[in-house]
């Protein structure tokens, strides 16, 4: 039985993208709505070019400011998938969130993107409650990983730049805050930099690239990143949305998340009702990648 998710996404690398294909039509998920940010109109016709090919046309997508001027769309896009008309989208991202939430209030609301858009959410619509936020960003030190699953690349740091939360930090801390938020799973930078999507990936990958028209535009995007740049992409967004489907991808510490000179980070705590991942399942995330098998909606357990 699939499940409500909402997408909020940004456009300057592959990786949002990626992830909009694989909600697109992944068979645990029913994607209810995107959300773009900023959202200039390149952006939308990107988003509903790349919907249409998944055929999922009826997807609304919510743009933040359909008028920015700022060249947002990354240079991949349009190599892989060519000109792309630039489209209007349905409404303003808070109001097309707060709309699919009445429609579907049990619905899991995933950030790929900085939180300016969560943060109007909560600011217009004061009667919406998010029942479970899974959000791409933020960052857990040596003081909450155990040693045997540290990424030597962060080794020594207790906090660290994200760029989902320093992209909006007054969002970010609002949304962390809330007692309109029920459950806040942050799928963190000290576990994304240790999952890429590289050649021996996308061979594991060939098999099962027809099984959805989502995985197949994945598959068609990475042939040719992978031409350019071999070593890969790490999957950031992707991982999140794995996560998001899955719980159990990913191991969990419940934690207080903490803010340092523009740095984040996270304090081990009770009853918060926050979880950052601390380790991850590589075997298990690319089973949920594929759709072979899949869980969701159990609670994330703390380590």
């Amino acid at each position: 039985m699939a499940f409500d998710i909402l997408f909020d996404m940004e456009t300057s690398d592959p990786d949002d993208a990626l992830t909009l294909c694989l909600l697109s039509t992944h068979p645990a998920v029913t994607l209810r709505a995107v959300t773009v940010t900023p959202g200039t109109l390149a952006q939308v016709g990107m988003v509903r070019h790349l919907l249409a090919r998944a055929g999922r046309s009826d997807v609304p997508v919510g743009a933040r400011n359909p008028a920015a001027q700022k060249e947002s769309l990354s240079a991949f896009h349009t190599k892989w998938l060519g000109p792309l008309p630039p489209a209007a989208p349905d409404g303003l991202a808070h109001e097309v969130l707060a709309l699919t939430l009445k429609r579907f209030p049990e619905a899991t609301l995933l950030t790929g993107a900085p939180l300016q858009n969560l943060r109007l959410l909560l600011e217009h619509h004061p009667d919406v409650h998010l029942h479970r936020w899974v959000a791409q960003g933020g960052f857990a030190g040596d003081n909450v990983v155990p040693p045997e699953h540290r990424l030597p690349k962060f080794a020594g740091l207790r906090t660290c730049p994200t760029f989902n939360f320093n992209g909006d930090p007054k969002g970010a801390l609002l949304a962390l805050a809330s007692d309109r938020v029920g459950r806040r799973e942050l799928v963190s930078k000290n576990v994304t930099h240790g999952l890429a999507y590289d050649g021996a990936f996308h061979e594991r990958m060939r098999p099962h690239a027809s099984a959805t028209p989502g995985l197949a535009l994945i598959f068609e995007a990475m042939e040719r990143y992978l031409a350019q740049r071999p070593e890969g992409k790490l999957l950031h967004d992707p991982l999140a949305a794995c996560a998001a489907i899955d719980p159990g991808i990913v191991t969990w510490a419940q934690v207080e998340v903490v803010r340092e000179r523009g740095e984040w980070g996270a304090e081990l705590a009770q009853g918060t009702r926050t979880f950052i991942s601390v380790a991850m399942d590589p075997e298990r995330f690319f089973r949920t990648f594929v759709g072979l098998g899949h869980l969701h909606g159990q609670p994330p357990a703390a380590c």
